[in-house]
């Protein structure tokens, strides 16, 4: 096991925690690690580095503080310095955050999310992109934008999740615990929050134990089936119905209130 470093970025520390694992930490934590493009950026460039190298088989992604991430930062200029480039037009930006999630999908090696505190909106888009989920028991998972706002950019509900569990987490924004969330399907296994860690290190070492060209087609195998489903094409298509729904004439009324709830929330916390 090697130190924490930044490896070059600004948003990131990465570590070494066992041999073949590297571990991401987004460290943006007076935001509640909020995700702006930087961010972003830094994260698809990281693991992307991760599948090329030969001595990483599994990457494990986590928040730095009291959470994993509270979603888009809203107090960023998420339309400029997107880190790909996506075609434009409305719906942009639901367009560019789910083909950097499918980009995730797409990786050789696996990637784990280990979820603590909450992952909201934009944060649960990333906990379910990744390979396999675990998650601390009293974490909260959520949607709390489709109470206000639209959809989410990157459809997965239906998918990662029993679909009554869905259309509830759809019809109200309510979160789920982390207990839930592996009772529906969504997380793989859930443990006391003083013991996440340790519990994620032993899958990935777990993963890590198989040769990387195997895994690659083990992983595979798995997305490709929900390609055959149709989960691709359907996610796509939910990009496309979250951007119709910002043209609702109850969104634009709303949508002035609901962003200054969401900013309130991501605010800085160094006074808690």
């Amino acid at each position: 096991m090697v130190g924490v470093s930044t490896g070059g970025y600004r948003h990131l520390l990465l570590d070494t925690p066992a041999e073949y694992v590297q571990r991401i930490t987004l460290n943006r934590p007076e935001k509640r690690n909020a995700l702006n493009n930087a961010m972003r950026g830094e994260l698809f460039a990281a693991l992307r580095a991760h599948d090329r190298d030969p001595q990483v088989r599994v990457s494990i992604v986590r928040g730095a503080g009291k959470c994993f991430c509270s979603g888009y930062d809203l107090t960023s200029e998420l339309g400029e310095e997107q880190p790909y480039f996506t075609a434009g037009g409305d719906g942009d930006w639901s367009r560019h955050v789910a083909e950097g999630w499918f980009g995730i999908w797409d990786l050789a090696k696996p990637v784990i999310a280990e979820v603590h505190g909450y992952a909201l909106a934009g944060g649960s888009e990333l906990a379910a992109a990744c390979d396999l989920l675990y998650v601390a028991e009293d974490a909260q998972i959520g949607y709390p934008v489709v109470r206000v706002l639209s959809p989410p950019d990157w459809q997965f509900h239906p998918w990662l999740m029993q679909p009554r569990a869905a259309m509830e987490m759809m019809l109200s924004g309510d979160a789920i615990s982390g207990l839930e969330a592996v009772r529906i399907g969504f997380a793989n296994r859930a443990w006391p929050a003083a013991q996440l860690s340790e519990r994620v290190l032993e899958r990935a070492v777990r993963v890590a134990g198989i040769a990387p060209e195997l895994n690659q087609l083990n992983k595979r195998v798995v997305i490709r089936a929900l390609e055959m489903m149709g989960a691709r094409t359907a996610m796509r298509a939910g990009s496309e119905l979250m951007a119709l729904a910002t043209h609702l004439a109850s969104t634009r009324e709303l949508l002035g209130d609901a962003l200054g709830s969401i900013k309130a929330t991501q605010s800085d916390t160094s006074k808690e």
